[in-house]
Order: structure tokens, then C-alpha cells, then sequence
């Protein structure tokens, strides 16, 4: 159902190191992009995340309400990834935890302070 979500960087230099080292907690890599734009998955026909300077130009801001959720796998992958973004420069948004009985999640903000959630769903 989804393709890839975009969200907005102010330094792409900085946001593709965050990412590069998060995101490769996952097995995940940069598959492509230019100068303003960069896509990570893990191969072609599968969701993918972009980060890009946005086209008009104009500072980034993030959106009100707007999160990206990224599996972790495992409640320990959750912790990992969690640990791995504080790790990397990220602020705190939430603590790694049983949100619902069904519901493992951890909340940070990256370095632009776009909000990421990392989690796992479990029966």
C-alpha cells in the first residue's frame, strides 16, 4: 500500500549520516537520489523512506501530526533502534514501552525534528 513517505531535511549531509547509521541498523541502505533527495529500502518494489531539502527551497519545518513508524522486529530491535537514534543525536519523544497489549513502541525526534517511531506488533 505504500510506496515510500518523504520528509523534509535542512542539511542533507547530516540527515544522511543519521540515517545511514539508523537505518543500517535494519539491514537498510540508500538505493538512490541526487542532491536535494535520497531514498532508503531494501530493494526495489518495497517501501522505501526519503529524505529530501525541500523543493521550494524554504526551511524545513516538521508536520504537526505527521510520524514515520519504522518495525523494529523485535522489542529488542525497538530498544536497539531507539538507542541507536539518542546514540546518533535524536531527542527523546517517548521511552521504549507496552504502549497496548498488542503494541510495542519507542518515540524519538531525528535531527530535524521530524518524529519517528519505532515498534513491534505482537499478538
Amino acid at each position: 500500500m505504500l510506496g515510500y513517505a518523504t520528509i523534509g531535511v535542512n542539511d542533507m549531509p547530516r540527515a544522511t549520516a543519521f540515517y545511514d547509521e539508523l537505518l543500517g541498523e535494519l539491514g537498510v541502505s540508500r538505493l538512490f537520489g541526487m542532491d536535494r533527495i535520497q531514498f532508503y529500502g531494501t530493494g526495489p518494489g518495497a517501501a522505501m523512506l526519503a529524505i529530501c531539502i525541500p523543493y521550494n527551497e524554504e526551511t524545513q519545518h516538521p508536520g504537526n501530526g505527521n510520524m514515520i513508524a519504522i518495525p523494529g522486529g523485535s522489542q529488542e530491535g525497538v530498544d536497539s533502534l531507539y538507542a541507536k537514534a539518542i546514540s546518533l543525536g535524536a531527542t527523546d519523544e517517548g521511552e521504549p514501552g507496552q504502549r497496548l497489549p498488542t503494541f510495542y513502541g519507542a518515540y524519538v525526534r531525528d535531527l530535524d525534528g521530524n518524529k519517528l517511531c519505532f515498534f513491534e506488533m505482537g499478538g
